[in-house]
C-alpha cells in the first residue's frame, strides 16, 4: 500500500458539488504539484493508505478514486474547472445541451426525434449522463469518418491535402 499525508479540513466535507469555477494561479501551482506528488504514490494494489496529518486517522480508498483524484487535480493545474458526476445522473436538458455544447431547442429535437434516450417527470425531459455520453461518443466516429472521406476526396481531386 502506498502511503500519503494530506491536510483534512475542519468541517465534514459537503455532499453536494460545489458549482464549478476555473482555479486561481495559486490552485492551479498547487494542482500541479499534489497531482503529480499523489500520482507517484498510487501502487497497484486495490487500495492506497492515507495519513491525515492534523489527526491520526487513517482513510483507506480504492485505488481507482485516487486516479481520478489525479486527474482533477492535473486538469485544475491546466486551469480548468472540473465538475465530477456519477455516471448514473440524470441531467436537465440545459445542462445536456451546455455538455454537448449546441442550444436547447437543438437538444430538444434531438429528443423527439428519438435520437437520444430520455424519459419525462412531468413536463419535464431527463437525460442519463451515461446515453447522453454513449450519444457524443457515436457523433464524434462519425464526425471523424466523414473527415476522413472528405480528406480523401480532397487527394483524390489534387487539392493539396
Amino acid at each position: 500500500m502506498s502511503s500519503f499525508n494530506c491536510a483534512a479540513e475542519q468541517q465534514a466535507p459537503s455532499i453536494a458539488s460545489p458549482p464549478p469555477a476555473l482555479p486561481t494561479e495559486s490552485e492551479a501551482d498547487l494542482a500541479r504539484k499534489s497531482s503529480r506528488l499523489l500520482a507517484a504514490c498510487i501502487g497497484n494494489g486495490p487500495t492506497a493508505r492515507l495519513r491525515v496529518i492534523n489527526g491520526n486517522d487513517e482513510i483507506l480508498v480504492p485505488v481507482g478514486a485516487l486516479k481520478l483524484l489525479v486527474n482533477i487535480l492535473a486538469q485544475m493545474g491546466e486551469g480548468r474547472g472540473v465538475t465530477v458526476l456519477p455516471i448514473k445522473a440524470e441531467l436537465t436538458t440545459q445542462q445536456a445541451a451546455n455538455l454537448l455544447n449546441v442550444s436547447r431547442p437543438y437538444l430538444v429535437n434531438l429528443l423527439e426525434r428519438g435520437e437520444l434516450n430520455f424519459r419525462k417527470i412531468g413536463k419535464h425531459r431527463r437525460i442519463l449522463l451515461e446515453d447522453l455520453l454513449a450519444y457524443q461518443r457515436e457523433m464524434r466516429k462519425k464526425q471523424v469518418a466523414a473527415l476522413e472521406e472528405l480528406a480523401k476526396q480532397a487527394q483524390e481531386l489534387g487539392m493539396g491535402y
